[in-house]
């Protein structure tokens, strides 16, 4: 029976490679890994996590406001949607109204 030439591996599939080795060794050893079983796939529900719903929700609106206004609040950045709601809260809150 002839002999089979080993294929020779280039350094970037033989790096793979060894990581593809650490991994499973890492995995062997509970280190690092979180197994998902098929029974654990199977009961996930799609949507939202259990206990990610805020007890107040909020309610989506249309407001017309300025488009310097908008760029402004959108430009500090994400939540800026929160901070409106914010503010506005405390402008009701000074005026006695909430």
């Amino acid at each position: 029976m002839p002999k089979t030439a080993t294929p020779k591996m280039d350094a970037e599939m033989l790096a793979f490679a060894n990581d593809v080795a650490l991994s499973i060794r890492q995995a062997k050893a509970g280190q690092y890994a979180r197994v998902t079983t098929g029974e654990q796939l199977a009961a996930r529900k799609r949507g939202r996590p259990v206990g990610s719903v805020q007890a107040v929700t909020k309610e989506p609106v249309k407001l017309r406001i300025d488009a310097d206004l908008l760029a402004a609040l959108r430009a500090t950045g994400d939540g800026w949607q929160t901070r409106i709601n914010d503010t506005l809260r405390a402008s009701l809150h000074l005026a006695g109204k909430v």
